[in-house]
């Protein structure tokens, strides 16, 4: 063995990288330059399906790269699938519960990030970082969905709840409830929120009426409704800049 060795330097074979350099290669290799990309030129340097991929990096032993376009063909963007529920993304084929769950994990992790440029300032001071949590949300949501923002005194957010969830173009909406939260959270003031999934903002006969007899309801009880927020896809309308409160 020490004369083979001998020869082996005297020729530079131990100069030689041993076999696990190979994995600069293939499927693992991909994964590696797709990691140092965004690390080194930041996320903007990559495709929605490379971003796709790096999440997707959770499946194991699986090469992300044709699911990843398979979900943007699907759903037409990396936010799209993101919000995605997850039984459709389940029907993608290779995905499965870890990719799903993956995904799901980015839009919690997104709608905390924009949640917490929202908490701790006055809402009416902030309203284009509402507007944008608001869209996070709510913009990509295929059901009506109804909320409702609690304030305190100096107008700062106590809670965001979703008091109910309908169908594609309604939800129902309870003004005792509404009140009856707010008197349990101690809150001062509401805001109203709800999405219409066809993606035009336009209140309806319905929409109107209800958002008056809850300012109504809030009013007898000195809790203040500034706004009713209905959301879109990509807009949004405000009750009280169209002079509908």
């Amino acid at each position: 063995m020490a004369k083979r060795r001998g020869v082996a330097e005297q020729i530079g074979l131990l100069d030689i990288p041993p076999p696990a350099a190979a994995t600069s290669v293939g499927a693992e290799g991909h994964r590696e330059r797709l990691r140092a990309r965004l690390l080194t030129a930041g996320p903007d340097s990559l495709a929605d399906h490379e971003l796709l991929e790096l999440v997707l990096f959770a499946i194991p032993r699986r090469d992300t790269k044709p699911i990843a376009r398979a979900l943007i063909a699907r759903f037409g963007s990396f936010a799209a699938v993101i919000a995605a529920p997850v039984p459709d993304l389940l029907r993608t084929d290779g995905l499965g519960e870890a990719g799903a769950a993956a995904l799901k994990a980015v839009q919690a992790a997104a709608l905390r990030l924009a949640r917490a440029e929202v908490i701790e300032r006055p809402v009416l001071n902030n309203w284009d970082r509402l507007m944008e949590y608001l869209n996070a949300v709510l913009a990509r949501e295929r059901v009506e969905q109804f909320r409702v923002l609690f304030l305190d005194t100096r107008n700062r957010l106590l809670a965001d709840e979703a008091q109910s969830r309908g169908t594609v173009n309604h939800t129902p909406v309870y003004p005792r409830e509404v009140v009856k939260r707010a008197l349990e959270l101690h809150a001062t003031a509401l805001i109203l929120v709800h999405n219409h999934p066809s993606g035009d903002p336009t209140p309806s006969a319905d929409d109107i009426a209800m958002t008056r007899e809850i300012r109504d309801a809030a009013r007898a009880l000195s809790v203040v409704l500034h706004d009713h927020v209905i959301v879109g896809n990509g807009r949004w309308l405000s009750f009280r800049r169209e002079g509908l409160l």
